[in-house]
C-alpha cells in the first residue's frame, strides 16, 4: 500500500477535507470529517470492514491530501465545491435535468429583460421554474406579452443603444427605450407587476387589468381592449391552476428519491407562500452500491452548496427530508446563516408533511422513468429559433426581422441579387426582392454584392422602412466583407451582419477570425439554412427567368419582322423558346401582333 500510514497517525484532529490521490495526481475522492485522523486512517486500518467500492477506492489510492478548516460547516461547504471542481469518480455524482426551463428576469440591469433559459447563473437575476410542464410557462409569458411591452434586445441599457427602434417598436411590442421613448420609471413599474405575475400573485392585478381595459374601451382602441381582456382570462386561469396546485405551509423545499439498479433521480420540489412552484431534478449514475442517506446527502449537497447564489437567494424557512443524514444540523446552519434567518430541516413523521415528501418521491419515480423528458421532443417552434438564434450568435435583438442576399449569373452574365425576408421565423414573401445588377463586375460576386446591398438599404431608409434585426448574406468571409462595406458606406451601424457558407456551414460573425459552427441538430443553424436556401432560390429562379429571355431573343432576333416587342409577347405568351417550338401555327396567329403568315415565318425559322 503505497500510503504513508504512520503520516496518517499524525493528521489533525481538526474538522476538514481530505483528497484521495491516484499516482499521477488525479482526484479519486474528496471527503469530509468532523476530525480527519480518525476519518481517513478508517479506510487504512488492516481489517476495516469496507464496501466494495471503498475497497477498490483504497487499492488506487497513492497520496491523501488534507485541508482544515474552522468548522463542520465550513468543511461541508468546502467538499462540496470541490466535489464540483475535480467530479472525482469514487464520489457520486449527478447531473441537472437542464430540459427544464426557467423564465428569467434581469432585475440588476435599469431596463430588465424577460426570457427563457436553461441556464442558471449567479448573476443576481430573478429565477423562476424550473418549469417541468412547458404549457404553463408559456402561458405565464403570453400574458406578459399581452400586458407589457417588455424588451427583448440585448443592448447594455441606458449606456448603449442603438441608433433607432427595432422591429418590436414598429409592431407594438415594445415602447423604445432603447431610443429614449419610455422612461426608466415606467419601464420599472411594468417589471414590477411582470414579478408579481411570475410569484403567482395574479388576482391583485385584475383590478389594474379591468381598469386598463375600461380605459382603452373608452379611448376607441379596441385592439388593445380585446388584448387586455384576453390577458383577463389568462390571469383567470393562472389563477384556477395556482389554487389547484396550493400547498399546505408557507416557504418549503420537499426532498425526493427514486432509484432503480444503477440508476437513481432527486428532486426538489419549491413551494413559496403555499404555492408549488415548480422543481429541480437531479439524476444519478452507477449508484447500485450507494445508501439512501449517501445519495441523500450527495442531492443537498450539490443543491445547496453547489447550486450557486440563484439558489442560496431563494431558501426556503423549512426543508424536508424522507430519512436522516449526519450533516442535517450543519447543513441547516449554512443554510439558515446564508439566509439571515433560520431554515429548519427536519424529518416530518406524520401529518400533511408526510403526504408532501410522499409527492416527492412520485417526481423523483417520474424523472426516473423520464429518461427523455416531453422537452427533448417538443416540436420547433419559431420563437424557440429566434432566442436560439440571438443566443448562438450574441445578437444584440430578437432577430424577429431577417433578410438574406444572395447572387446568381451564369458564366458572368445575367447576374442577379436576391433578398428573401424572414418575420418571426416564417418567410415573408411580401418583402421578397429581386434586382438586376447594375454594375458591368461580370462574375466578380464581391462587387455585386456590395451593389445589392447598398441599393437595398438605401431603399429601406429612403422610404423610413424598419431595418432588419439580422442580415444574413449567403458565402464566406469575402462576402461578408462585402455587405459590410455597403453598410458602412450608408452609415448603417446597428444591423447585425454575418454570413453563412455552404460547405460547412460555418457562420462567419464581424471582427472573428474563426467561425462558428453550430450544431447540425441546433434549431438556429436550421433558421439560417432556410432563410439562406429561400434567398439561393429566388436568386436561380430570377436568373433562368433572365437567361431564358435573352436565349429567347436571341434565336428569335434574326426572323425578320421579330422586334424586341414582339419577342417579349411571344415570351410572356409560351414562357420559353421551347413553348414557342412547341405551339402550333395557329395558336401563335392567335397572339396579338401576329399573323398567319408572321407565325409561319417563326416556326420556320426554329426548324418546323
Amino acid at each position: 500500500m503505497p500510503v504513508d500510514i504512520e503520516r496518517l497517525a499524525k493528521l489533525a484532529t481538526k474538522p476538514g477535507v481530505y483528497l484521495f490521490r491516484d499516482g499521477r495526481g488525479t482526484v479519486l475522492y474528496v471527503g469530509k470529517a468532523k476530525s480527519l485522523r480518525p476519518r481517513v486512517r478508517s479506510y487504512f486500518q488492516p481489517g476495516a470492514d469496507l464496501s466494495a467500492k471503498n475497497r477498490e477506492l483504497v487499492r488506487a489510492v497513492d497520496s491523501v491530501e488534507t485541508l482544515v478548516v474552522g468548522s463542520e460547516a465550513e468543511a461541508l461547504i468546502l467538499e462540496a465545491n470541490l466535489i464540483k471542481e475535480h467530479r472525482p469518480r469514487f464520489n457520486i455524482l449527478m447531473r441537472d435535468d437542464k430540459q427544464y426551463p426557467y423564465i428569467k428576469v434581469s432585475v440588476r440591469e435599469p431596463f430588465p429583460r424577460v426570457y427563457v433559459t436553461r441556464r442558471v447563473t449567479n448573476d443576481g437575476s430573478r429565477y423562476f421554474g424550473p418549469y417541468t410542464s412547458v404549457g404553463p410557462m408559456r402561458q405565464a409569458l403570453e400574458i406578459v406579452k399581452q400586458l407589457h411591452t417588455v424588451r427583448s434586445c440585448r443592448y447594455d441599457l441606458p449606456r448603449e443603444a442603438p441608433e433607432r427602434a427595432c422591429l418590436d417598436y414598429h409592431i407594438g411590442r415594445c415602447k423604445a427605450p432603447c431610443v429614449g421613448l419610455q422612461s426608466e420609471a415606467e419601464y420599472r413599474g411594468m417589471i414590477d407587476e411582470i414579478l408579481r405575475i411570475l410569484e403567482g400573485d395574479t388576482e391583485g392585478l385584475r383590478s389594474g387589468v379591468e381598469e386598463r381595459m375600461r380605459l382603452a374601451a373608452e379611448r376607441l382602441d379596441f385592439e388593445r381592449a380585446a388584448e387586455l381582456r384576453d390577458a383577463l382570462a389568462g390571469l383567470d386561469t393562472l389563477a384556477r391552476d395556482q389554487r389547484v396546485h396550493r400547498a399546505q405551509g408557507g416557504d418549503l423545499d420537499i426532498i425526493g428519491l427514486a432509484r432503480d439498479g444503477e440508476l437513481g433521480a432527486g428532486v426538489v420540489l419549491r413551494v413559496r407562500s403555499g404555492l408549488l412552484l415548480g422543481r429541480q431534478a437531479l439524476r444519478f449514475g452507477k449508484v447500485l452500491r450507494e445508501s439512501d442517506v449517501d445519495l441523500l446527502a450527495s442531492l443537498l449537497s450539490r443543491h445547496y452548496l453547489g447550486g450557486g447564489d440563484a439558489v442560496l437567494a431563494d431558501l426556503p424557512r423549512q426543508v424536508l427530508l424522507p430519512h436522516d443524514v449526519e450533516d442535517r444540523e450543519v447543513l441547516g446552519e449554512v443554510l439558515s446563516e446564508a439566509a439571515g434567518r433560520r431554515v429548519e430541516v427536519t424529518l416530518p413523521k406524520k401529518g400533511a408533511n408526510v403526504r408532501l415528501l410522499e409527492l416527492a418521491e412520485q417526481n423523483a419515480r417520474q424523472v426516473l422513468e423520464d429518461r427523455v423528458t416531453a422537452m427533448a421532443y417538443a416540436a420547433d417552434r419559431a420563437e424557440d429559433a429566434l432566442f436560439s438564434l440571438q443566443e448562438a450568435l450574441d445578437l444584440k435583438v430578437v432577430p424577429r426581422l431577417v433578410v438574406c442576399f444572395d447572387v446568381s449569373h451564369t458564366q458572368g452574365t445575367e447576374t442577379v441579387a436576391s433578398v428573401a425576408m424572414f418575420e418571426n421565423g416564417e418567410p415573408k414573401r411580401a418583402g421578397y426582392r429581386h434586382m438586376r445588377i447594375k454594375g458591368e463586375w461580370g462574375n466578380d460576386d464581391f462587387r455585386s454584392m456590395q451593389e445589392a446591398v447598398t441599393r437595398y438599404f438605401k431603399r429601406r431608409i429612403d422610404e423610413g422602412a424598419p431595418l432588419p434585426d439580422l442580415t444574413v448574406i449567403d458565402g464566406g468571409k469575402g462576402q461578408l466583407g462585402a455587405a459590410l462595406a455597403a453598410l458602412d458606406g450608408l452609415h448603417v451601424r446597428d444591423v447585425a451582419v454575418v454570413s453563412l457558407a455552404k460547405k460547412e456551414e460555418e457562420v462567419f460573425l464581424p471582427g472573428r477570425a474563426e467561425s462558428v459552427r453550430l450544431d447540425r441538430r441546433d434549431r438556429a443553424l436550421h433558421l439560417l439554412q432556410r432563410v439562406r436556401d429561400e434567398a439561393h432560390r429566388f436568386a436561380v429562379r430570377y436568373n433562368r427567368k433572365l437567361r431564358a429571355r435573352r436565349t429567347l431573343r436571341s434565336d428569335l432576333g434574326d426572323i425578320p419582322g421579330i422586334g424586341p416587342r414582339r419577342q417579349t409577347t411571344l415570351l410572356k405568351r409560351f414562357g420559353s423558346l421551347q413553348g414557342v417550338r412547341e405551339a402550333t401555327q395557329e395558336e401563335i396567329a392567335r397572339v396579338p401582333g401576329f399573323s398567319e403568315a408572321l407565325a409561319s415565318r417563326v416556326l420556320t425559322y426554329l426548324g418546323r
